[in-house]
């Protein structure tokens, strides 16, 4: 069935929004707010349907030609057809309408406690890091390159623009390598994870591969001469069950990569997480500290800072003077964030351990600082928060779906929203990060 429709917003996702004739919501892949297409339906269901365009019968303002040539068959970069100021518009609405639909915030509300979305100075070349897929397909190719979003196959462009530079072509140059190494033999390997720091110029390969033998110093010779490294591991895994690490092994270089954030400096494992965009990070630090009142208020105050990973808030936070205790369950994560805190000479108390389990035992707080995964907080989390009474409350999130009902238990259990800060760490794509703020009603 065709139809022309106008396009209305983007969704928190690839695609665009519109309505059919009978008013039913329809999502099309790679529309643009104000454009007028004809479409083909491709999925019908009873609430929505979802369809592809024919024709662009008007183009939107805000649609613009991609810089990435791969942008719609690699699905890494699928808002790159519109204008960086659509992308800002769309991310901080999706926030807001977040807040509306599933905390049951007022709309007048949400509109204005959601502020604009913090731009990111660098629009291309901000990656840090690229995760690439690996295999060999059914004709005994090895295939390195990225996992189209909702599949497991692979695009293998030669290049990614998001990037930072050092790492732009990697892919090419790591897929023929290991093309080379590997000749027809398997070895195994199911990722590779590339780092590059603008900053320190620290390179750093990481070879995901199934535990077994493995040529190391065969291995490490043919990526030395493909990508100019200062550190080469293998982090040994299922590939099903990535996140049970069962070993990691230096085959050439410092065996982890050096960034400075925030005026500090970070090492970070292969396994361990580190944001992607270094200099927006850096404002998801300064909105956390401002939001719980600046470093004159954190001097000398007790806070607590979970899923701390390898000390992204907690380092920043103990350097502004704060009594940290940093909750983390990742092994690798909680031995970064001990070294960190010791290179950084700053004193923080590591709880390695679950969030949920080991909040009850941290007792009172004057501030909280919380990162959770995208799943958001477990249940009684939040009850856990705020049996400990902190003042403030910040929560900063990647998925402002879970974040939203999060803010909804807040409210339910005696905190109140007063802040929200979207922040584009990734340009190009749909993601948002959020800062937020819940106020101890009372305090």
């Amino acid at each position: 069935m065709k139809q022309t429709i106008a396009i209305d917003r983007m969704g928190y996702g690839s695609e665009a929004v519109g309505r059919l004739d009978d008013g039913k919501t329809v999502f099309v892949e790679g529309g643009a707010p104000g454009d007028v297409v004809t479409i083909e339906i491709t999925e019908e269901k009873p609430a929505f349907a979802r369809a592809r365009i024919l024709t662009i019968e008007e183009a939107s303002p805000a649609r613009q030609m991609p810089v990435c040539a791969h942008a719609a068959s690699c699905g890494g970069c699928a808002w790159a057809h519109l204008s960086y100021e659509a992308q800002l518009k769309a991310k901080r609405d999706n926030v807001a309408a977040a807040l509306v639909r599933t905390a049951h915030v007022d709309r007048e509300r949400a509109e204005e406690l959601v502020r604009p979305c913090l731009p990111s100075k660098r629009q291309w070349g901000y990656r840090n890091k690229l995760e690439l897929g690996a295999r060999f397909d059914d004709c005994g190719t090895f295939l390195l390159g990225f996992h189209r979003e909702g599949t497991h196959d692979i695009a293998t462009p030669e290049t990614c623009p998001l990037a930072a530079k050092a790492i732009e072509k990697a892919p090419k140059s790591l897929r023929g390598a290991l093309r080379f190494a590997q000749g027809s033999s398997d070895l195994g390997i199911f990722r590779v994870g590339v780092r590059a720091s603008m900053r320190t110029r620290d390179v750093e390969i990481a070879l995901w591969t199934e535990p077994g033998a493995f040529p190391r110093a065969h291995m490490a010779k043919m990526l030395k001469s493909a990508l100019k490294a200062t550190s080469i591991v293998r982090v040994m895994a299922d590939p099903g069950k990535a996140r049970k690490i069962k070993g990691v092994e230096t085959l050439d270089g410092k065996g982890c990569w050096e960034e400075e954030l925030a005026g500090a400096r970070f090492l970070t494992s292969a396994p361990s997480f580190f944001q992607v965009n270094t200099a927006q990070a850096e404002k998801l630090i300064a909105e956390v500290i401002d939001g719980l009142g600046g470093q004159a208020s954190l001097d000398g105050a007790l806070v607590a800072d979970l899923y701390a990973g390898g000390g992204t808030f907690s380092v920043p936070l103990a350097l502004a003077g704060a009594e940290v205790i940093a909750v983390e369950s990742a092994g690798s994560s909680v031995r970064d964030l001990r070294r960190n805190g010791d290179m950084n000479g700053v004193d923080i108390e590591v709880v390695g351990g679950d969030a949920a389990r080991e909040l009850p035992e941290l007792g009172e707080l004057d501030a909280l600082v919380v990162d959770p995964p995208r799943a958001g907080l477990a249940d009684g989390v939040v009850e856990s928060i705020a049996a400990a009474a902190p003042a403030k409350v910040a929560y900063v999130s990647c998925n402002p779906a879970t974040w939203a009902r999060d803010a909804q238990r807040f409210e339910a259990n005696g905190y109140r929203l007063c802040r929200v800060q979207p922040v584009d760490l990734f340009p190009q794509t749909h993601h948002v990060e959020v800062v937020s703020v819940f106020d101890r009603v009372g305090c």
